[in-house]
């Protein structure tokens, strides 16, 4: 494993000593970010510990659901001093349009998560406004917004064998792994709801997007009763619920797009504590991690669970099919490793001193995918080591310019923080094929060719920022010595156009992980590197590209139940398999 950075972080794991983390010319390049897998500190594992911790109560204040599935429910959640309810209206939808695109109008689902009680007034308000989500008008009390789409397959699957007093077959599952899809979960002030300001100084959900994933959950939950209601309705006499193993392989999936895709760009400061804070759980494992026989052993079997999880994702994305093939070749080489490091395990020297030599192999014989997959499995042998970065998720992200910075150091900066923009050869039209741009009909992220498609007019500045860094340190070097030793505001009044360039530089001073280091103009770009990246951060698995441009994934898959509140629990639900199969053993 390459060592190229020390954390700046101060640590609460024992020692203050500052780590040494992964270069973020390692980590924060798009293939790498293509690559990651969920954590231990992945939203739905902070919300579900938190909700579980706190012992939540989830209850019906309304559960209104006609014959046909359609109607009116409201589950009361009240959290340690907090009271909260999500509203969710369930319409019939003309299967004509049905549509996970994000500019579809209906929707069969669509849902508010708000603060307090909901009043019959009120309810009438969100009954007019939720179903047109976008185009409907909120308050500053309703936290997130979202709309669904039921997977008909497997819905109308669960329906009919729950009716005859049977449980579904799993595997029938396994191909999609759950029965409601969202197509977009709206917080952080869309559309006139509550911005993240509002709700940070929450108890329950002051954690980034940790209000949208606790709405996510309920419509999993929701999901579940609705097919158990319809089981009943049609067959009371024979109807069973869904046995406890097939709820909490059911998670809720998401249908996601270019949407999503420039996020990272726009918020660079939050980037870069996504990945300072899961780098900072890596080297904490690879440092402090003291290695024994039960842990090797939880290892291998988490290995094992990774390998089946993998084998049970579908997808007919060639490239990521053949990525999973290759991760799962290289598994077994890892399991076999393992093994070795387990049967002569005597001790180890120094903490971690094991797990830098199993990174190491990974390292040097593994894709990248298979790395961070690597590194996602060993976070699990260390809760105490890692849980306590998820209050580390948050960022704040003013951005001010530094009018009295010399313009010395602003070229200085330039050529620590961007040489690999200052790398590219724009001359060459392959690295300017590309252009990100916005759609007038929905306001949505768009990507276009050059030369070929309308739009170029209109390009996103922050795609650019390669570019745009390069012409700024070219003319900076056009000047002379004595205007480079004067300030940037000076500069910056004789060329405009580079304030928010510069703004942009000067404020990720502290922040080396911020940037994605891309060209993102360049003709093989692959925007789902993206919308992988912030999709791991959430916490999906079952990656399943639909294209380069979007993808379908699956989130608390595995999860606890509403029901299991109160009851003792494990946090070790990730790469879920299906229930009553026992993992496969990987080659010895």
């Amino acid at each position: 494993m390459t060592i190229l950075q020390e954390s700046t972080l101060q640590e609460s794991s024992g020692s203050t000593q500052p780590l040494p983390l992964r270069s973020p010319d390692q980590v924060s390049t798009l293939e790498r970010l293509g690559s990651l897998h969920q954590t231990r500190i992945s939203f739905v594992r902070s919300i579900m510990r938190k909700m579980m911790g706190e012992e939540w109560r989830i209850s019906h204040e309304r559960f209104d659901i006609d014959e046909q599935g359609y109607g009116t429910v409201i589950y009361r959640i009240d959290t340690p001093g907090e009271r909260y309810s999500q509203v969710i209206f369930s319409h019939y939808l003309d299967p004509a349009e049905r549509s996970d695109r994000v500019i579809a109008q209906k929707w069969d689902v669509a849902c508010a998560l708000c603060e307090g009680e909901i009043s019959a007034e009120r309810l009438e308000e969100l009954r007019t406004n939720i179903p047109l989500q976008e185009a409907g008008r909120n308050r500053a009390g309703d936290i997130v917004l979202s709309r669904a789409n039921k997977s008909v397959r497997n819905f109308d699957y669960l329906v009919d064998v729950l009716a005859q007093g049977r449980q579904p077959d799993p595997a029938v599952l396994a191909k999609v792994g759950y029965l409601l899809r969202t197509t977009a979960v709206y917080g952080n002030g869309k559309f006139g709801i509550a911005d993240y300001a509002r709700i940070r100084g929450s108890r329950a959900f002051a954690l980034p997007f940790s209000a949208q994933m606790f709405a996510v959950y309920l419509l999993r939950h929701f999901s579940i009763e609705l097919v158990e209601h319809l089981a009943r309705v049609r067959a009371p006499a024979t109807a069973v619920p869904l046995d406890d193993a097939i709820r909490r392989y059911i998670g809720t999936g998401n249908a996601t797009g270019l949407g999503m895709a420039p996020f990272l760009v726009n918020h660079p400061r939050l980037l870069d504590r996504w990945l300072r804070a899961r780098e900072t759980a890596i080297a904490r494992v690879l440092y402090r991690g003291r290695a024994s026989r039960p842990q090797l052993a939880r290892l291998r079997g988490l290995v094992e669970r990774a390998g089946v999880h993998l084998r049970e994702t579908q997808t007919d994305d060639q490239r990521q099919a053949l990525e999973y093939q290759r991760t799962l070749g290289e598994l077994e080489d890892f399991h076999a490793r393992v093994t070795e490091e387990l049967e002569r395990f005597v001790g180890e020297s120094a903490p971690g001193e094991i797990w830098r030599r199993l990174s190491e192999w990974a390292e040097s014989h593994g894709s990248l995918e298979t790395q961070e997959l690597i590194n996602s499995l060993l976070m699990e042998l260390y809760p105490e080591l890692v849980d306590d970065l998820e209050e580390r998720m948050a960022a704040d992200e003013t951005s001010d310019l530094a009018p009295d910075m010399p313009l010395d150091d602003l070229m200085a900066l330039i050529e620590d923080h961007y040489h690999w923009a200052l790398a590219i050869d724009f001359n060459r039209p392959e690295e300017q094929q590309l252009f990100w741009y916005r759609s007038a009909e929905k306001e949505e992220p768009r990507l276009g060719e050059r030369g070929l498609d309308p739009g170029a007019d209109k390009e996103f500045k922050l795609t650019t920022v390669a570019r745009t860094v390069q012409e700024l340190y070219r003319t900076l070097q056009g000047l002379s010595r004595a205007e480079r030793s004067g300030p940037t505001v000076a500069f910056l009044l004789r060329y405009p156009r580079y304030r928010g360039i510069v703004r942009r530089i000067q404020s990720l001073r502290g922040y080396e992980y911020g940037e994605v280091r891309a060209n993102l103009l360049h003709r093989d770009t692959l925007p789902i590197h993206l919308l992988r990246a912030k999709l791991s951060f959430f916490g999906a698995s079952k990656f399943d590209p639909k294209s380069d441009r979007w993808v379908r994934i699956s989130l608390f898959q595995g999860a606890p139940l509403v029901a299991d509140i109160g009851r003792h629990w494990e946090d070790d639900w990730s790469f879920p398999c299906m229930p009553a199969r026992q993992p496969e053993r990987l080659r010895p």
